[in-house]
């Protein structure tokens, strides 16, 4: 529940990433989103989209199933 909020609201910042143990994807998230936002948005919208379908992917798997894949499976892109 909390990755799915924290995609939600700072997606594109690659937050829920860094709360699900992912670093190196939260810090390719994280450069993209703050370099973009310089670069008239656009690499922003994009990463902002993949926080958005992350938290619906998140927010409507059981929790048994979002602990096998994210948790213990390390599943860390979609």
């Amino acid at each position: 529940m909390v990755a799915g909020i924290l995609a939600i609201l700072l997606g594109w910042l690659g937050v829920h990433k860094f709360y699900l143990g992912y670093q190196k994807e939260g810090i390719i998230m994280l450069v993209i989103g703050v370099v973009g936002f310089f670069l008239c948005g656009i690499p922003t919208s994009i990463v902002s989209i993949i926080g958005i379908v992350e938290d619906i992917m998140y927010l409507t798997k059981p929790d048994e199933e979002f602990v096998k894949t994210y948790i213990t499976g390390r599943k860390t892109w979609f």
